[in-house]
């Protein structure tokens, strides 16, 4: 299915796009013929921001970065697997 979708920020947005203050999701069934082209300009938008880069987006998440909690965690765990691995070296 070749159905353009974005991920918009907030639902007062949405809301203004269908006249009410707040809109959790709408789908655009029909356009008047004057708006044709604008539509179209912003389903190409949508298309290549969103639904040809999706494996992109998914995969730069987060960046990766630990917080300090995290890093502790990470390092306490590999300092526990360390010493267990010269607990057995030395058996």
């Amino acid at each position: 299915m070749d159905i353009p979708y974005c991920i918009v920020k907030s639902k007062s947005r949405l809301g203004a796009l269908v006249h009410q203050k707040t809109a959790t999701a709408i789908a655009l069934t029909a356009v008047r013929p004057e708006d044709r082209h604008d539509f179209s300009q912003v389903v190409t938008a949508v298309r290549q921001q969103y639904n040809e880069n999706a494996k992109q987006i998914e995969r730069t998440w987060g960046g990766g970065i630990m917080g300090v909690k995290s890093q502790a965690a990470t390092d306490k765990m590999e300092r526990a697997i360390a010493k267990e691995a010269a607990k057995k070296a030395m058996m």
